[in-house]
């Protein structure tokens, strides 16, 4: 990614790493830029940008980014609002919605890096007992029945986000973190986006913490 909003085409499966995540170990957060002091912040009209190849993603963490910001008193737009997943996601599109919105800032995040592991784990078993009296004294039958699951494929991953704020006014990224978590699920299991939240809580926290919108 590079500034003047010519964002780089690295749109990784972060669809099917939502999909594979049920647990979240809970977001670190780094600051690869600084706000510089010259930076036109606070901002208060701020286009959200996912690019993800999934649009069903896109769609959940742009609205989940556009909710958090707007609870802190700061407008904002998801481009999926803006758009159907036929419309191509470039810089032409994107450059049209901020002159439409007239937005002062755009939020752009990405997925920077998508590893995974996976192996077979045993199931616990789960067992009943059925007990019953016999015609001998203090003797009884015991009738053990076990259920084993077969065997399950986990995945472990490591999910690092990138997100950068770009000034509209001067075209220039002004903000920029990098967020990692570590995410374990079972495979074949329907997954949940437990994890969206935990990240944009995580994102928002610092967006408000850096000055880049009023408090």
């Amino acid at each position: 990614m590079t500034s003047g909003f010519c964002w780089q085409k690295t749109w990784l499966v972060f669809g099917t790493a939502v999909a594979l995540t049920a647990c979240s170990m809970g977001p670190q957060i780094t600051n690869t830029l600084e706000v510089p002091e010259s930076a036109d912040t606070p901002y208060s009209n701020i286009l959200v940008i996912g690019l993800f190849s999934s649009f069903s993603t896109r769609r959940k963490f742009e609205k989940e980014v556009v909710r958090q910001l707007k609870v802190l008193g700061t407008d904002a737009v998801a481009s999926t609002s803006m758009m159907d997943p036929n419309t191509p996601a470039t810089r032409q599109t994107f450059l049209a919605m901020v002159e439409k919105l007239d937005a002062d800032a755009v939020m752009v995040t990405q997925v920077a890096s998508l590893k995974s592991k996976a192996e077979m784990k045993d199931m616990s078993p789960e067992a009943t007992y059925n007990v019953g009296a016999t015609y001998y004294y203090n003797v009884w039958t015991v009738e053990l029945t076990e259920y084993v699951e077969p065997q399950s494929l986990e995945v472990q991953g490591s999910l690092v986000l990138a997100t950068q704020f770009f000034s509209v006014l001067t075209r220039e990224a002004v903000w920029a973190i990098e967020s990692k978590s570590k995410v374990v699920q079972q495979a074949g299991r329907a997954g949940n986006y437990a994890i969206i939240e935990d990240e944009v809580t995580a994102m928002v926290k610092h967006i408000s913490r850096d000055g880049l919108i009023a408090n």
